[in-house]
């Protein structure tokens, strides 16, 4: 099984989910007492957070790299970023590194198409939701259109990730919030949601949203230990 450099920190709270999942797998396909070869290296949130506050994508975009290339230098075989909205940045880690990176988006794009959904509603911070990088690679290399919630609930779904997702805590109000917001998707012709956060992984699960639900950590996650092991 070839090496899997994770950049995470953005939270921590999903990195270790990460971490999880992808043990998860790689007992899965491997059995025994098998896990994934893996790196995980940990950048400070404080600093990314407030960068991309200010809208400072080139800061972030250095800072990936060379997290990337840290990774690189240590013996990872595949790069990913366990987070979807610093893939604002993808292009900067893959000009960086000589390894392959995966991005978040496409295990998903790959995972909807396979699904026969057409329309899909999107949730995640509001630089996901808004900005055009993640709904643009699903329309252009998946075909996908892409449906966002209204503006007072894009800002309720971000708080929610920032204000307490990524500080570990995990409300059945905001469920209920999340819950709401993914019907009114529905009502608008969605026929699934994309968890384009890698927080909210923590807050729903299947069973508590009206529409099938694709899971963007645990697509990544699963995704990079197949190359790892098929790659091998």
């Amino acid at each position: 099984m070839k090496a899997i450099g994770v950049i995470g920190g953005m939270s921590w709270e999903s990195s270790a989910e990460y971490y999880k999942l992808i043990n998860r797998h790689a007992k899965a396909r491997l059995g025994g007492h098998h896990n994934a070869r893996s790196l995980l290296l940990t950048v400070d949130f404080a600093v990314v957070e407030a960068n991309q506050r200010a809208g400072d994508w080139t800061a972030l975009g250095v800072q990936m790299a060379e997290a990337a290339s840290q990774l690189e230098r240590g013996g990872a075989e595949l790069v990913i970023l366990a987070t979807n909205t610093m893939h604002r940045v993808y292009e900067s880690i893959e000009q960086a590194i000589d390894v392959p990176f995966l991005h978040i988006a496409d295990p998903t794009g790959s995972a909807l198409r396979a699904a026969g959904i057409e329309r899909v509603g999107l949730l995640g911070t509001r630089y996901t939701m808004e900005q055009d990088f993640y709904a643009g690679r699903l329309r252009e290399r998946y075909g996908l259109d892409t449906l966002i919630p209204e503006e007072a609930e894009r800002a309720d779904v971000h708080r929610i990730i920032y204000d307490e997702l990524c500080h570990g805590n995990v409300k059945d109000e905001s469920r209920s919030v999340y819950r709401r917001i993914i019907e009114g998707l529905a009502a608008r012709g969605a026929q699934a949601v994309i968890l384009g956060c890698t927080e909210i992984t923590l807050l729903i699960k299947p069973e508590d949203s009206v529409l099938p639900v694709f899971d963007t950590t645990g697509l990544h996650a699963q995704a990079a230990v197949d190359w790892a092991i098929d790659s091998a």
